[in-house]
């Protein structure tokens, strides 16, 4: 089993910058990619972003790319979320995933294993 915990959400004023982590438990050995996926209200999930291991290969949703960057622990299963230039749009409860696949997929049934999801609330 693999277990994954979110961390940093919160509220921040639009044009701001907010950076989420998930650390990875449990049979991490079988992970080989994690990533974001969010989601607000009456909306369906929407890949945010990804990266893969042992390249570091990383896949972005075009509405935050150029504005997000995920990172990796080199060895540890726990990716990072930089999300800069934050609006209001991107409200929404942020769920980590992972896979055990490298090659990134951006379709929710292709992750088998989600965190509890953590709050990002962005004000104008």
């Amino acid at each position: 089993q693999v277990q994954l915990v979110e961390s940093g959400g919160g509220l921040v004023q639009a044009g701001g910058s907010l950076r989420l982590a998930c650390v990875a438990s449990g049979r991490t050995f079988g992970i080989y990619s994690m990533g974001w996926f969010r989601q607000a209200p009456g909306k369906e999930r929407e890949f945010v972003a990804a990266i893969s291991w042992p390249n570091g290969r990383t896949r972005y949703g075009g509405s935050v790319e150029g504005r997000f960057a995920i990172s990796r622990d080199n060895i540890k299963r726990t990716v990072y979320l930089q999300m800069n230039s934050l609006k209001p749009e991107d409200t929404a409860v942020y769920y980590c995933t992972s896979s055990g696949r490298s090659l990134i997929s951006i379709t929710t049934v292709d992750y088998p294993y989600w965190g509890q999801g953590t709050q990002v609330t962005v004000s104008s």
